[in-house]
């Protein structure tokens, strides 16, 4: 059996059969190899396809269906509005309703929640797929990451009829709603391709990604704003790529009423910028192994 295809490239010719067809073989590029934006672009059916085929299967079989993209943020938000707003004395500190806050903070973060999550577990999900056809293996991390979108789709839906019953209307800076959703994906998809590549060589990473998940929640801005963080670690908890997204997303859709996230988004796009140039590197570097090992 030939050696993994990933980081595939096309040898000369070896041999020339009965029938007088060239037999190519591909084999691994050693070494590092630099992103072939091309090769992605020529594979991008397969790349919608694959996340319209994980959405299919979120909701196969289930009696509520895209409801639950509605239900989780919402009942998430219930839960917070009690412990954090009600009997916290959080709900005092901000002039918007913190229903209203806490279910704008909820949206990117389910995004990057469930989009991590998939991401982490793509390739392991897609062993045999992994082992018999050569395509680029990063379009299994990207459909993963795409494939979140349309729960965020409904989800924003349901921020609308929330902001009209409070009588919250958006202002200019809705406008930057699409950069701080590209943000989220992005961020997602840059640990995504740590996790994934390590959850190929040990199959424990898929246990501590749920339990990373829910310690990123606590330390990002959804239950709480970032004004009671106490001045001197602000600077640590700007270094949370999450944390300019999530407040963005609030000033993006509940206007004058909230800060612009300044300091707060340059870091999460610069560290987001970092672990997506070291994911990268990683996963490239990683990926001629991944039919053998997975």
């Amino acid at each position: 059996m030939t050696t993994e295809l990933e980081h595939a490239v096309a040898a000369a010719p070896l041999e020339t059969p009965s029938d007088g067809a060239p037999t190519t073989v591909i084999e691994p590029r050693p070494g590092w190899r630099p992103l072939d934006l091309r090769e992605l672009w020529r594979y991008r059916e397969l790349l919608w396809f694959m996340a319209a085929r994980d959405v299919k299967v979120r909701y196969k079989q289930t009696v509520l269906g895209a409801a639950w993209a509605i239900l989780q943020p919402l009942l998430t938000m219930l839960a917070f509005t009690v412990f954090f707003g009600r009997l916290g004395g959080l709900d005092q500190r901000n002039s918007i309703p913190y229903p209203l806050l806490t279910f704008c903070a909820l949206l990117p973060w389910q995004l990057f929640e469930y989009s991590l999550t998939q991401c982490g577990n793509s390739l392991v999900a897609s062993e045999r797929l992994i082992t018999k056809v050569y395509f680029p293996r990063l379009v299994i991390p990207l459909a993963a990451v795409a494939s979140g979108l349309v729960d965020f789709a409904v989800s924003l839906g349901c921020l609308a009829l929330l902001m009209l019953w409070y009588g919250v209307a958006p202002g200019w800076q809705i406008v930057a709603l699409p950069a701080f959703t590209l943000l989220a994906l992005v961020t997602a998809l840059a640990v995504g391709l740590w996790l994934s590549a390590l959850n190929v060589q040990y199959r424990d990473v898929r246990y501590t990604i749920p339990f990373l998940s829910r310690f990123w929640l606590f330390v990002t801005p959804v239950a709480y704003t970032s004004d009671i963080v106490p001045h001197r670690w602000r600077a640590l908890f700007g270094l949370n790529p999450m944390t300019g997204v999530v407040e963005g997303f609030r000033w993006a859709l509940l206007g004058a009423e909230e800060a612009a996230p300044g300091w707060q988004l340059a870091t999460s796009t610069a560290v987001t910028a970092a672990l997506l140039v070291g994911g990268l590197y990683y996963f490239r570097r990683m990926e001629k192994s991944f039919a053998d090992v997975v």
